[in-house]
């Protein structure tokens, strides 16, 4: 199976980081991954996105139009990206920032408040580990432990101290996107 994603906001909001721990939470399940960022001209506040794609099979591109799996982390991300949702996709949208809906009734849509959640734990910077879970609990790309193996590697030296909260946020997203389908 292949699935691949598209994880998108302004800069600083740590999409990239979110690619990257998923990519490599699938390595560390033995699937085939790849990864590819795309910044806008400006790196904090500007636009910013990463493509990834895991696969038991071989992965022939990285490059993809349509995805299974979207992240909004904002609204230009939402207005530039609803349309390449496959259909019966996951759309993923952090309602603490974006105040519109979307226009598809052919996907799932998970509304997540990330800001919220991140402010609940005492720290705003991982609402991107909130949107994390939400996106793992929701699609089971990857399992937990993985995930969690993967935020440990990435987090590791002088950030180490952030992993705790880090999980916390992941396990909040995870819970948020179970609720999400009840």
């Amino acid at each position: 199976m292949t699935t691949r994603m598209i994880f998108a906001g302004f800069g600083g909001q740590g999409v990239m980081l979110m690619g990257q721990i998923i990519s490599l939470a699938g390595m560390i399940q033995g699937k085939n991954v790849t990864w590819m960022p795309s910044y806008g001209p400006e790196m904090r506040g500007g636009t910013a996105n990463c493509t990834v794609v895991i696969s038991d099979e071989p992965v022939a591109s990285p490059v993809t139009d349509k995805a299974e799996v979207i992240v909004a982390m904002n609204i230009p991300s939402l207005l530039k990206f609803e349309s390449h949702v496959e259909k019966d996709g996951f759309l993923f949208l952090n309602e603490s920032v974006i105040d519109r809906e979307a226009h598809r009734n052919d996907i799932s849509i998970v509304k997540v408040p990330c800001n919220e959640i991140a402010d609940e734990l005492g720290n705003l910077k991982v609402a991107n580990m909130v949107m994390l879970g939400a996106v793992v609990g929701a699609t089971n790309v990857v399992d937990a432990e993985s995930i969690f193996k993967a935020l440990e590697k990435k987090l590791s030296g002088g950030k180490a101290s952030l992993i705790e909260v880090n999980k916390q946020a992941i396990l909040k997203g995870m819970e948020i996107a179970k609720n999400s389908f009840k």
